[in-house]
């Protein structure tokens, strides 16, 4: 399996959690009450899953590799994306802020939780898309078989040692656990 393949089947869960989130945030609208605990397993997949886990190989592998075959870090595809992984942690921070403050009584915090998921969706919405349409093709199209070889190799690394596969499983349960409750 070529490195943006593995990237692209990440995506798929990704959407997944979004069309979660984009529920969630429909309940919390209606003034409907969402257990902070689900809040707190959005964040933290959010956070392991798609952040660490899925960005860091982008920004860390598969980045690295083009910027080395000759695209430009900080213009192009390359320099959006790595503006728009910033700006998704940004409404994430806040987003995590005020699941705190949700968890703790505070009915306000419910507002804040909203838009800053609404705002993430959509941000991750069309940046998974230019990845997949964009940014990948142009990937498979410069970078050599034995590149791509390497490259998959140091993503098993970081699923195995620097994730750890029980901890994306676990990830993948909340998502799967969440889409039971959320997307019925």
């Amino acid at each position: 399996m070529k490195p943006t393949e593995q990237l692209t089947e990440e995506h798929n869960s990704i959407k997944l959690m979004l069309m979660i989130m984009s529920n969630v945030c429909e309940k919390l609208e209606a003034g409907e009450k969402v257990k902070p605990e689900h809040l707190q397993q959005i964040i933290e997949f959010i956070k392991v899953f798609a952040d660490k886990c899925h960005h860091g190989k982008e920004e860390d592998l598969l980045f690295q590799a083009m910027i080395e075959v000759g695209f430009p870090r900080d213009a192009g595809p390359i320099g959006v994306m790595l503006y728009e992984h910033g700006a998704g942690r940004d409404y994430v921070k806040k987003m995590s802020d005020a699941a705190i403050l949700y968890g703790e009584g505070d009915g306000d915090a419910s507002s804040v939780i909203v838009e800053n998921a609404r705002s993430y969706i959509s941000l991750l919405t069309q940046h998974i898309d230019k990845e997949d349409h964009i940014l990948y093709p142009m990937a498979d199209g410069q970078l050599s078989e034995a590149k791509q070889q390497e490259l998959s190799d140091k993503f098993e690394i970081v699923n195995r040692d620097q994730i750890g596969q029980e901890k994306i499983d676990e990830m993948l349960g909340i998502l799967n656990q969440l889409k039971e409750i959320y997307l019925v």
